[in-house]
């Protein structure tokens, strides 16, 4: 089981996408989620985090998703989730890092993402990532009382600024499969 987070615009689903299909894991995205959520309730997905900040049963709701992934048999998943890594401890954890800039291109340029909030241009969208980032991180410390943004909690991390899908992809699995067989030699 793999599970990615990381910086907003990291490319981390994307990510999280190509390794589902290389190693035909099923795919699972708590931003996916999240994002529907808010277009439920007729919100973008920076409203529903602040909302998220009084509303206890929406972390609630993915959380569980999680807890259920992480309590079931299947180890085949991918999760493209910010807090899959405390969730389902035994997942190999990545992080995914990203320059400001890159991010906000990325999201600009992405036609199929939804619920995101309005921005006339690159730097507003470097400040409304920047600014849902740091709601979610403070979110999170104040409820489970973790960083995200620490990167001792991974097992390995990775900067997408620069790099292709592919690439990364292979980076991935050769850490994952590494750990893999050093997890087994462990058990023996």
């Amino acid at each position: 089981m793999i599970s990615i987070a990381g910086d907003l615009g990291s490319g981390k689903s994307t990510i999280a996408k190509q390794l589902a299909e290389t190693l035909n894991y099923t795919y699972f995205s708590t931003g996916m989620l999240f994002r529907k959520l808010a277009a439920e309730r007729g919100m973008d997905a920076l409203q529903l985090n602040y909302l998220s900040e009084s509303d206890k049963s929406i972390d609630k709701y993915i959380d569980d998703n999680l807890r259920a992934i992480n309590n079931g048999n299947d180890l085949r998943y991918v999760l493209d989730s910010r807090m899959a890594w405390y969730f389902v401890p035994k997942s190999f954890k990545i992080y995914a890092t990203v320059k400001p800039e890159i991010a906000a291109q990325r999201v600009l340029n992405d036609k199929t993402r939804f619920g995101e909030p309005e921005a006339s241009g690159l730097q507003e969208r470097v400040q409304t990532l920047l600014e849902r980032q740091n709601v979610e991180n403070r979110r999170y410390k104040s409820i489970y009382g973790v960083d995200c943004s620490n990167l001792s909690n991974y097992d390995f991390i990775v900067d997408t600024s620069d790099n292709s899908v592919e690439e990364l992809t292979q980076q991935i699995l050769t850490e994952y499969r590494k750990q893999r067989a050093d997890s087994s030699l462990r058990s023996e």
